[in-house]
């Protein structure tokens, strides 16, 4: 008779969580692969914004209907192998913009980084889920988040950076193919603490401890909490989407914020929605009702890009203000996070995480060409103001999902 698999130490905890924030900073560094450098696609190969846009869609469309098939992998041949999969794609993504003589090169770079960001989600939070103890499980679900927010402050930085040092934007990509590189080496080299065939320490009961018998493989499909979190994903990473893209020429338009103070702004919503997250990982804990948690921050955050949206401060004041509004969306989001969790049923972590975050890249996938349109006819404003409506539609639907799970505890009572 096998033994059950004991509790983690602190050691083991925080290792595996380190190993997966480094690889999920790297994955939200790709999502940032192309943007940074638009105004130098723009004068090399005279795109417009809603090409650039469509670049984004790219990535973000082969992510989402990658990512929904990923679960299914992730939960049948295990999170670990894909996971080093996913990095091997970032490295060709990376090769492919380092090579890249037109905008076919650029879809070619945007379609390889998409599909290596397709199974991170449900690998990542398939490992969490399994090797991490119940007690330090909401302060991973902030590290996680954390790391993707550096991933997205440190590209424009990076890649901005290395272009202007070796006077040419290709130099970039050489710098994160080599990067992608470093990180898959440190990945293998650790491989144990991400082995997600052991562990499970008392998370979820599987259908043998429980009597019951296994459900079919699509039958977490028929659960309204599971598409209301995916229309959560949904709007949110739509005013994401907007910020990461086009805040940064939107304030250049609404406010002649100088192009090298704005590019840093995105930076700026990053650093903030990291701080955000240290202060969402206590309240995980400490919260019930996860879903006020969700409202009250996404509401601070709407209303600081709605006051940006008017056009009436000074220019650096509202680049501040773009700025800090991450916090809030950072502040929201291992609430999130701990809310799908609850609303996944046992055993189907992977496939509901990857349908789940899935809505993630549809509302990039969507967004993007909207937002650039907007920019495209000088209605940069739109940017701000739209960014806003997505977030109160976001917290509608984060609303309905706490509703749906208290009322099911309150059925089982």
């Amino acid at each position: 008779m096998q033994n059950p698999p004991t509790t983690p130490s602190t050691q083991q905890d925080v290792k595996t969580i380190g190993l997966i924030g480094l690889a999920h900073g790297t994955s939200h560094f790709h999502h940032m692969l192309l943007a940074p450098l638009f105004p130098a696609f723009i004068r090399d190969f005279g795109l417009s914004y809603s090409q650039l846009g469509l670049l984004v869609s790219v990535f973000f469309v082969i992510s989402g209907l990658g990512q929904a098939m990923a679960g299914f992998v992730v939960d049948r041949v295990g999170a670990r192998p894909v996971l080093f999969s996913a990095l091997l794609c970032f490295i060709a993504a990376s090769l492919a913009a380092l090579n890249a003589h037109g905008y076919a090169g650029l879809i070619l770079a945007s379609a390889l980084a998409g599909l290596g960001n397709a199974p991170f989600h449900p690998a990542d939070f398939t490992i969490l889920n399994k090797r991490v103890s119940v007690s330090r499980l909401g302060h991973a679900f902030s590290v996680h988040g954390i790391s993707g927010n550096l991933g997205w402050a440190v590209a424009p930085p990076f890649l901005i950076g290395i272009s202007a040092a070796a006077g040419h934007w290709r130099w970039a990509y050489a710098g994160s193919a080599l990067m992608g590189a470093v990180v898959l080496l440190i990945l293998i080299s650790q491989r144990h603490a991400l082995d997600d065939r052991h562990g499970s320490w008392g998370h979820s009961a599987h259908p043998a401890q429980t009597g019951s018998q296994p459900e079919h493989p699509m039958a977490f499909l028929k659960l309204p909490s599971v598409w209301l979190c995916f229309s959560f994903f949904f709007w949110s990473t739509a005013a994401l989407c907007a910020m990461q893209s086009f805040a940064s020429p939107a304030l250049t338009q609404l406010y002649n914020v100088p192009p090298s103070i704005a590019a840093f702004v995105v930076t700026g919503y990053m650093l903030c929605g990291a701080m955000g997250m240290v202060i969402g990982g206590f309240l995980v804990s400490r919260a019930e009702r996860l879903e006020r948690t969700i409202a009250m921050a996404m509401s601070l955050a709407a209303m600081l890009l709605l006051l940006t949206a008017t056009g009436a401060l000074n220019g650096y004041a509202a680049a501040a203000i773009t700025a800090l509004a991450g916090f809030g969306t950072g502040l929201a989001g291992p609430s999130r996070d701990m809310l799908i969790k609850r609303a996944a049923p046992p055993g189907a972590t992977g496939r509901v995480y990857g349908t789940v975050y899935s809505g993630l890249d549809l509302g990039f996938a969507l967004a993007a060409p909207v937002f650039g349109s907007l920019m495209d006819h000088a209605q940069p404003q739109g940017v701000f103001a739209g960014a806003a409506l997505v977030l109160v539609l976001g917290i509608a639907s984060a609303t309905l999902v706490g509703q749906g799970i208290t009322a099911a505890k309150l059925a089982r009572a």
